[in-house]
């Protein structure tokens, strides 16, 4: 009988690319996946460093499945294993911990399964982790998400990645095209493209080889994908150039998720952003005013050390003017070995969260205000299999949220529907239309 392999994603839709592309290493070598909450013999559990809590996170998550499995092997990966590798080894139950050259060489270092008093960890040094490895998810949703870029060259003061992920690199055009045209004939309509710093593509053993735009270009191509998606790029490298071939491409849909973190020019120079807010505005009007009905998502952090209430105020009224669909907001936390974290200027812990609870509000407002724009209009929308209260969700091309009465012939299709209204829940409620109305 197979041996059965289970796993537990933290983080971000990186992590779920890898985590997948790591299921199909197990399945190669002879596991059979399962769910994390059923009985497993090997449970892997990849980890964030970028929320709140890590070590908790982790340890509940261990917790969970030694209940299922009291004898079962517990490997953890992903960027909290690279950074903290001795402190999750003495987590009890952990087996195994591989840092972010070893997550890929996981079967070999698995070895026979045997429980150890003391966990094994195989964690080089993030400086001799130069190898791109590719990764996708599949066969669980009914998007894929499509790693091409990892790591980041960039500096901000609040960030751990770069410890936790290393510099900046990139797979092959060839590669990525080939990979999507696999992930086209296994049915998947959508990919969205993700990486630490997707802008940055094209760099190969320390030297720009390509640019993201020529991946871009190239992917356009593929046939199969009806829509592709790009996951979040900086504001500075979402070029002209990549917004105007976005506007007219084929497959590229009209949604792009910008982290702008402050709207205060002086907390963007103490984080080291690479771009002031008026650069920021300048980009999110040439997107409207090449596709009017784009989704614009934003990332911001609130309580950075020596944001003043004057600075926090310059970041809600330049958020609260511009033409956005939505924010996700991070309350900033200190963390280790990072230079905010020895800066002065702590925000207190309750104007932090006084400061997040606005702009949750400010981004319902913007997201209803968005949706809004859209009543009585026609798209197409992607339905996924998640079911809740009778009523499945998918998404249409500019990310806005339907519901829908549950019917499984809608599953994974294209379907086009007239925006009709917003339910209690924020979500679009629509009418099904002939497929003979409209296409595209």
């Amino acid at each position: 009988m197979n041996k059965k392999v289970a796993f537990y994603t933290l983080g971000c839709k990186l992590n779920y690319s890898e985590t997948s592309s790591i299921g199909r290493i197990f399945q190669d070598a002879g596991y059979e996946t399962t769910a994390f909450n059923s009985p497993a013999d090997v449970y892997v559990i990849n980890t964030c460093s970028v929320t709140d809590n890590a070590d908790k996170k982790c340890r509940k998550v261990v917790k969970e499945a030694l209940k299922h499995s009291p004898n079962a092997y517990i490997t953890i990966v992903g960027c909290y294993a690279q950074l903290k590798p001795r402190e999750i080894a003495e987590i009890p139950g952990v087996d195994m911990v591989l840092g972010a050259a070893e997550k890929f060489n996981i079967i070999a270092h698995i070895n026979d399964l045997t429980k150890r008093e003391k966990a094994v960890v195989h964690n080089a040094p993030i400086d001799e982790t130069h190898q791109f490895v590719s990764a996708y998810s599949i066969g669980d949703r009914t998007r894929t998400f499509l790693k091409v870029q990892d790591g980041c060259d960039y500096s901000c003061t609040f960030c751990t990645i770069p410890l936790a992920r290393g510099e900046s690199r990139s797979g092959k055009i060839d590669d990525i095209v080939r990979q999507a045209e696999e992930i086209a004939a296994s049915g998947v309509k959508e990919i969205v493209l993700t990486g630490v710093n997707i802008g940055d593509f094209g760099i190969r053993n320390g030297k720009r080889q390509d640019r993201f735009l020529d991946l871009v270009l190239a992917l356009d191509e593929v046939d199969g994908i009806d829509r592709i998606r790009i996951s979040s790029i900086e504001p500075n490298l979402l070029s002209n150039e990549i917004i105007e071939f976005v506007a007219r491409s084929k497959r590229f849909v009209p949604h792009f998720h910008m982290p702008l973190q402050s709207g205060s020019n002086n907390v963007l120079g103490m984080m080291r952003r690479r771009y002031k807010r008026e650069l920021y505005a300048e980009r999110v009007a040439k997107i409207k005013s090449l596709m009017p009905d784009c989704c614009i998502g934003v990332d911001v952090i609130v309580g950075f050390p020596g944001e003043t209430r004057e600075d926090f105020f310059d970041t809600y009224n330049f958020l609260n003017e511009m033409d956005i669909s939505y924010l996700h907001v991070f309350t900033y936390s200190e963390r280790e070995n990072t230079i905010a974290a020895q800066m002065e200027g702590a925000v207190p812990g309750v104007q932090r969260s006084d400061r997040s609870k606005m702009l949750h509000i400010l981004s319902e407002k913007k997201r209803r205000a968005f949706y809004e724009t859209q009543l009585g209009r026609i798209g197409h929308v992607l339905f996924e299999s998640d079911v809740k209260d009778g009523y499945m969700h998918g998404f249409s091309k500019n990310y806005v949220k339907v519901r829908y009465l549950y019917d499984p012939l809608l599953v994974n299709e294209l379907i086009p529907v007239k925006f009709t209204s917003i339910s209690v829940n924020g979500e679009m409620d629509v009418e099904e239309l002939p497929a003979l109305l409209t296409h595209g």
